[in-house]
């Protein structure tokens, strides 16, 4: 991790020292760090509105994206989807720079203007948090790994980004076939991606840690009416491909399964 992100988040946990204005959920040399950051901002009709910020910054931050997240149990979930977008396009004017007080700071000044767009200004949603996500934009992506040497850690630390995004679905192994199935918002997963990608998630081959370079994703789609939704992210083993098979019939994935699945496998 870069001094200067060093001094960031040490920067942040002064300014925001209120009670439980700050959260360091994870953070290490080689994957980054993960905290949230409990603020208001001012509403439509100049209501005080909490907020939840969730922030992911990667081991190549600030050269790339912080991962971000909004929730509030004042929103709906287009509102918080339209705050998410807005500070994403703030994010990619200050890349190569620390950002996060900036960002907050542009939250709470420009939260009331988002709220006044149509798109976040649609009725009858439900909250973000702490109600669960409705279907509507809901994805589905597969991804294969090629192989898992530090398999306990690499486990364990797929389970924590899927739980942080709030992703669902299966982390599936099956012989040397290892398949990852997410399930969630679009631009969650594509934040499971980026971290995925730019994390040292496991060890080569004489022990060091490592980035992975062979993931490969093998489908990305929105969830259709015959697809069962996930409830929770889960690590399953099989031992016969019938029963990895049995596993996609049942999700309604018998497509995706001869498709993408079955060839890996043969």
């Amino acid at each position: 991790m870069a001094e200067a992100v060093r001094q960031e988040l040490s920067a942040l946990a002064a300014i925001f020292c209120g009670p439980h204005e700050w959260e360091m959920l994870s953070c290490s040399e080689t994957d980054g760090a993960v905290f949230r950051i409990h603020i208001t901002a001012e509403g439509q009709v100049g209501e005080e509105v909490p907020l939840e910020l969730l922030f992911r910054l990667p081991a190549g931050y600030p050269s790339c994206l912080p991962g971000v997240s909004v929730s509030s149990t004042h929103l709906t979930r287009a509102q918080c989807a339209t705050a998410k977008e807005k500070l994403l396009e703030e994010a990619r004017k200050l890349l190569s720079e620390p950002m996060i007080h900036e960002l907050v700071l542009w939250i709470q000044q420009n939260l009331r203007h988002i709220l006044s767009q149509p798109e976040a200004a649609r009725s009858g949603e439900k909250p973000t948090w702490p109600e669960t996500a409705t279907d509507d934009g809901l994805w589905l992506t597969l991804l294969h790994l090629d192989h898992m040497r530090a398999r306990t850690k690499y486990v364990r630390t797929v389970e924590k980004w899927a739980a942080d995004l709030r992703l669902t679905g299966r982390l599936m192994f099956m012989g040397k076939t290892i398949l990852i199935l997410l399930q969630g918002d679009r631009s969650d997963i594509k934040e499971y991606l980026i971290l995925q990608k730019t994390s040292k998630v496991d060890v080569d081959s004489s022990g060091k840690k490592c980035k992975e370079k062979m993931i490969s994703v093998l489908s990305e789609t929105k969830v259709q009416t015959e697809h069962k939704r996930f409830l929770a992210f889960e690590v399953k083993e099989y031992s016969t491909l019938e029963e990895l098979q049995k596993e996609f019939e049942t999700a309604g994935l018998r497509e995706l399964f001869s498709e993408c699945v079955l060839g890996l496998v043969k």
